[in-house]
């Protein structure tokens, strides 16, 4: 029976959630229970500016989204069909103009999610209370707003919300580092004597040359200085590094912590949005097709719907089609037995195309993939040269004279190695900061972990100019550009940059 009764639905609505839910746990889907609630499109669009919460700091952001929402949907431009929240419980909303249709399949699709959100490791970390927290958040900003003075708190929210993505998405996961003990004995800050290598008196000049032993005292001096470095090692969660550093009072330290917190709160949406879409995906259309199949006569509606869902574009990535399809592709192979030594070693096309052992493990597989992976994993574990040229996948580029796409390669590897490198970070640059007493003069420095994709300049000189609203000392941000390693720097007046 149903976990949840969502008494405000309409009774055709509600049942259909009924039915679905003990579909989906027949199934084997495990998920929070989940409310769900009937909205208008412009209620919708507010919530959906809201990242799907009902309720949210003041912020012109937020109606800017709105105001973008709501004109796409006038002008036919787009439309959302479902918005669910990774919370206990879940909370989803359905469109009040969708059709039946529609509805069973969103909700099909819901449910999906909220598997997903409860059972996926990288949803683990998450508040599973985020409702709460984002209306405490909200208190907070009104107060400070009342106490300090509109203009004052959302210039600082605009800083803050400018560098929100400025986490270390993998921090959550890793265990706390051990602590070390620090020396504190006088003139424990100056490097020892550099030790000799073992000779006999009479051999000790050839051995121990002075030119080797002025060496290695620069060599020593050097980790000397290294390890007193401000911090130890780069700091990837650059917001951290602010909180625990920069120059703060307590109301801008807590706007600065509750944008952090969001940020992370978002990160595993960003971290697996092929693999939670495609998996939704995958499981409403088994319930519509074969678990709770339509009515005959909704089954062109269904198509007609699912066709736009998985519609696929050159040069974009759509989640839902290479999400859906990449773990039927699991399914079948685990199904057939396509996998281990043998069939890996196996270069004959036609015998592993006809590969079947019958091991009847996709299913299993599948779930497991659901449970561990992030789509960087999944992408890179499963997306196989077979896959690639089945789904027809290439890498096009732009020709600005036709003003059309064209496929500039075939060849898997360039194919999977772009698809890696747009997924990696979610798409946003790797920062992390090196030192925060830069010439020993207080200034900050931070490193672009350059993977072959120019900074782009605009962001950067943001970036480091909001950076120095915080930090109230000039910025430096490290990177490549153009094949030549740069320094952009910003002292609160100018911006400059040099070769390094």
């Amino acid at each position: 029976m149903a976990m949840y009764a969502n008494t405000q639905l309409p009774k055709e609505l509600a049942d259909a959630v009924a039915k679905l839910e003990d579909v989906a746990r027949g199934a084997g889907l495990d998920f929070f229970p989940t409310i769900f609630e009937l909205v208008d499109y412009s209620q919708l669009s507010e919530i959906a500016s809201y990242g799907g919460f009902p309720t949210r700091y003041p912020h012109w952001k937020f109606g800017m989204e709105y105001d973008q929402l709501s004109k796409s949907y006038e002008y036919g431009l787009s439309i959302i069909y479902e918005m669910v929240i990774n919370n206990n419980p879940c909370y989803a909303y359905l469109l009040r103009a969708n059709s039946m249709v529609y509805q069973k399949t969103v909700i099909a699709h819901v449910f999906g999610h909220c598997d997903f959100f409860k059972n996926n490791y990288y949803f683990s970390k998450t508040n599973r209370k985020m409702l709460d927290q984002m209306a405490n958040h909200a208190t907070f900003v009104r107060r400070a707003i009342n106490e300090i003075g509109q203009d004052e708190v959302e210039n600082f929210l605009d800083v803050c919300l400018s560098l929100e993505n400025l986490i270390d998405i993998t921090a959550p996961y890793r265990t706390a580092p051990s602590t070390h003990k620090v020396d504190t004995d006088i003139g424990s800050d100056r490097p020892g004597v550099a030790p000799k290598l073992m000779s006999k008196n009479y051999m000790d000049s050839y051995i121990n040359p002075k030119e080797f032993l002025a060496a290695q005292q620069e060599k020593m001096a050097k980790e000397a200085e290294r390890s007193k470095s401000f911090p130890e090692n780069p700091e990837r969660d650059v917001l951290k590094f602010l909180l625990d550093n920069a120059p703060l009072n307590g109301w801008q330290k807590r706007i600065l912590e509750l944008v952090r917190d969001e940020s992370y709160y978002f990160a595993p949406q960003g971290q697996t949005k092929i693999l939670n879409e495609g998996w939704a995906t995958y499981w409403h259309s088994i319930m519509m097709t074969k678990l709770a199949p339509l009515e005959s006569s909704e089954i062109v509606d269904y198509c007609d719907h699912y066709a736009g869902v998985v519609a696929a574009s050159p040069g974009s990535i759509n989640p839902y089609k290479i999400g859906v399809e990449l773990l039927r592709h699991i399914e079948h192979r685990w199904d057939h037995g396509q996998f281990g030594i043998d069939y890996l070693d196996c270069d004959d096309p036609v015998k592993r195309k006809n590969w079947n052992t019958e091991a009847g493990l996709g299913r299993k597989k599948i779930f497991e993939v659901r449970k561990i992976h992030n789509d960087l994993t999944f992408i890179d574990e499963f997306l196989d040269e077979d896959f690639c040229h089945k789904h027809k996948m290439f890498i096009y580029d732009y020709d600005k004279r036709s003003g059309k796409y064209h496929i500039s390669s075939r060849d898997f590897k360039p194919i999977k190695q772009k698809l890696l490198s747009q997924i990696t970070n979610f798409g946003q640059p790797i920062i992390s900061v090196v030192d925060g007493n830069y010439k020993n003069r207080g200034e900050l420095l931070l490193r672009h972990q350059h993977n072959g994709v120019d900074l782009k300049n605009d962001f950067a000189v943001e970036c480091i100019k909001n950076l120095f609203k915080i930090w109230s000392r000039p910025v430096h941000l490290e990177s490549i550009v153009e094949d030549t390693p740069r320094r952009l720097s910003f002292d609160g007046k100018n911006h400059d940059i040099e070769k390094i």
